[in-house]
């Protein structure tokens, strides 16, 4: 049985200086009920009119990267995980645009970030369910690091917020952080773990126990995983927005760019 780490914060209009400290020392916090049930409700909606849209046209790719497929269990193709999902959704862009999202910059400092709504893969979202046909169930240890090496930069500081739209005690898996691995040497961000590919529990993990609205933010370069529910059908579901918080050079994705390598590396090695 792994360890459960049971602080938690309340978003108000201002990072404070706990809030401030507790980040910096663990690489992620975590804000109950960021988002209402109504809020929730409206996300899960537009979710479900995207994920039609795109099934009815045979969307493959959204600014050249590709969206994954999977099944429900009933057999229905769903799609398990969007990007830049704010892109379709008047609402969900206001959602991460908001003073709240944006307040979150702060965890950056001295850093200046921006949200990177049109960036890397804009607003993902995961949809984890264990079903037979099901293709995400689960999520290896990995940083979110890497891919500037891949896109021929250094490593630049950010941050990935996460909107979580059900409830996961611990004991239904979920997400899983090594806290103050944000604070390693390259080395060991590049070769501590095999990304993807190693999915055990590690002795110094912690888990959590997350309820629907909760809002998660953790440093790019802390190892996480994601660990798959012991439950199958709607009782294993997790669904879990994440929008990158990023530095550096202003580089957005349109629908004429290329596939970046990155998503070729880890098509397989998700699941």
């Amino acid at each position: 049985m792994g360890k459960i780490d049971q602080q938690h914060f309340t978003l108000g209009t201002d990072i404070t200086a706990d809030q401030q400290d507790y980040f910096n020392r663990n690489g992620f916090i975590r804000f109950r009920n960021f988002l209402s049930k109504e809020q929730v409700e409206l996300c899960k909606n537009e979710m479900k009119r995207v994920e039609k849209k795109w099934i009815d046209e045979g969307t493959e790719k959204v600014n050249g990267v590709p969206i994954k497929f999977g099944k429900d269990e009933n057999g229905n193709t769903i799609v398990q995980r969007f990007c830049f999902l704010s892109q379709y959704s008047d609402f969900l862009h206001e959602l991460i645009q908001s003073a709240q999202v944006q307040l979150l910059m702060r965890l950056l400092e001295p850093y200046s970030g921006r949200i990177a709504e049109d960036e890397k893969d804009g607003l993902v979202l995961n949809n984890y369910l264990r079903v037979a046909g099901s293709r995400f169930t689960h999520m290896g240890w990995h940083t979110d690091s890497p891919r500037d090496l891949f896109m021929g930069q250094r490593i630049l500081p950010m941050l990935n917020v996460g909107i979580h739209l059900d409830n996961c005690p611990f004991e239904n898996g979920g997400l899983r952080m090594i806290p103050g691995t944000h604070k390693q040497g390259l080395f060991k961000l590049l070769l501590g773990k095999k990304y993807y590919v190693d999915k055990d529990p590690d002795p110094a993990e912690v888990g959590f126990d997350i309820s629907e609205g909760d809002l998660t933010v953790h440093d790019g370069r802390i190892w996480h995983r994601v660990e798959q529910s012991p439950f199958t059908g709607a009782k294993s579901q997790r669904r879990v927005m994440y929008v990158p918080i990023i530095t550096g050079k202003y580089k957005p994705k349109t629908k004429d760019s290329k596939t970046p390598f990155y998503h070729r590396f880890t098509k397989k090695s998700h699941y």
